[in-house]
């Protein structure tokens, strides 16, 4: 069992969240809190594997939460979710060892996708609201990529259509439009001609670059 913590002052926003994990997650528990007490209280009480925290809730901030709480629980993987980050909060953010960066305007297949990315151990950043963690990338390029940027580059240099990526994917052509035209901002390339050339230049797509999912603690459904 997947236990999935929400914490927001937004009661919409809570409500939102809640009913696309469950919607499409298997097998997991998903409460609610609002505050930074009741967020650390919840953390004391029982095991939880996943906490969204807003950055922002009303008159506390949400990183209070982070630290506070990874002290408590020490496995619990956090993901932040807000409409801004500034970069001095991102810093803190990132000594904090944050899992997960989601913009509050993110796709529901971006809710779901960055759960079982976090529970694998890997890291999600929101293109939408990072633009700056890019000073010490030693000249790597492709670093600044999202694993989900990673892997639509991937297919796309199979030389398949955007509706064919959104089916393998699971995402929306709207959000395999979303992830090219950041990709392309990413590595200053001008059009999708570009980009596949780049990929098979630097023969990125076989050198292990893309991340393949490997015993996922979730199962995310896939329709019904």
């Amino acid at each position: 069992m997947l236990n999935i913590l929400i914490v927001d002052d937004h009661p919409l926003a809570r409500k939102g969240i809640i009913s696309i994990l469950k919607d499409n997650i298997d097998n997991c528990c998903i409460s609610e809190e609002t505050c930074v007490k009741g967020a650390l209280g919840a953390l004391r009480l029982g095991t939880v594997h996943v906490m969204f925290v807003d950055l922002n809730l009303g008159g506390e901030f949400g990183l209070d939460i982070v630290r506070e709480g990874g002290c408590i629980s020490p496995g619990t993987k956090f993901i932040l979710i807000t409409t801004y980050i500034s970069k001095e909060d991102y810093k803190k953010a990132e000594e904090l060892n944050v899992s997960g960066y989601l913009s509050k305007s993110a796709a529901p297949e971006d809710i779901v996708y960055i759960v079982d990315l976090v529970t694998r151990g890997k890291k999600y950043i929101d293109s939408d609201l990072i633009s700056f963690d890019n000073s010490d990338r030693s000249g790597d390029t492709t670093a600044q990529l999202t694993d989900r940027e990673r892997e639509v580059l991937t297919e796309l240099a199979k030389g398949i259509s955007n509706e064919e990526i959104s089916k393998r994917l699971f995402i929306s052509i709207n959000t395999v439009k979303k992830h090219l035209s950041s990709i392309m901002s990413k590595l200053n390339l001008q059009n999708r001609m570009q980009l596949i050339l780049y990929v098979n230049k630097y023969g990125l797509a076989d050198t292990g670059l893309m991340y393949c999912a490997q015993a996922p603690c979730i199962r995310v459904k896939r329709g019904n």
